[in-house]
């Protein structure tokens, strides 16, 4: 049997790619995919948080978990718009994050929870490993540049040492990406292709054959 690695809230399947690379069956959930497709290993599931829940055969299987909660209402970078949300705004985006918090310990694998520097430190703890991208820009040349991520980690995870390019990272990247509106937001909060390459190296890498024999 396979393994499955599980990403909440991953809408480009940019996460998964290491993964399914390697032969695990990789299941996306988010409630803006157009519907349930599939391509290769990774199967993209159109689903609400709130309501989704994995099917008997994908957790008795599932060695990996990661969620990448929406930032919008809870990074520190947006505080000066806190007000004017509300609190219904806050309430919510706390809502997925307690979600993906209580995913990560029911599956009982090796998980992460992503999120850039924000308010959630206050509300439950604080994260175990912060990163940029150019920490492990080695692994993904084109992603040598800063933006300060945090982690909140359990399960055994293991993070991966650091693999940086030579030379000074490059700054405002994610600041001064183009685009509007959910376009952009959806591309600012893509998770770095180098960083989840380094985490599958460092948790799965050596026992994946005997995990999928």
């Amino acid at each position: 049997m396979k393994p499955v690695a599980i990403f909440l809230y991953e809408l480009s399947g940019r996460s998964a790619e290491p993964f399914a690379a390697a032969g695990w069956d990789c299941y996306c959930i988010d409630i803006q995919h157009p519907g349930n497709t599939s391509k290769g290993n990774i199967h993209f599931i159109k689903a609400d948080a709130r309501r989704w829940k994995p099917t008997r055969d994908m957790v008795e299987r599932c060695r990996f978990f990661a969620a990448f909660p929406p930032c919008d209402d809870l990074a520190a970078s947006g505080s000066r718009w806190f007000k004017g949300k509300g609190l219904h705004a806050l309430s919510d985006a706390i809502e997925l994050f307690a979600i993906a918090a209580e995913w990560a310990e029911f599956f009982e694998a090796p998980y992460l929870i992503e999120n850039p520097r924000s308010t959630i430190s206050t509300y439950w703890r604080k994260p175990d490993h912060t990163f940029d991208p150019c920490d492990y820009s080695r692994l993904a040349p084109s992603e040598h540049y800063t933006k300060k991520t945090c982690l909140w980690t359990g399960g055994g995870f293991v993070m991966p040492p650091k693999v940086p390019l030579p030379g000074p990272p490059a700054v405002n990247v994610i600041r001064d990406m183009k685009g509007k509106g959910r376009d952009r937001a959806n591309a600012r909060s893509v998770t770095p292709t180098g960083f989840m390459r380094a985490v599958f190296n460092a948790n799965f890498a050596a026992p994946v054959m005997q995990v999928a024999a």
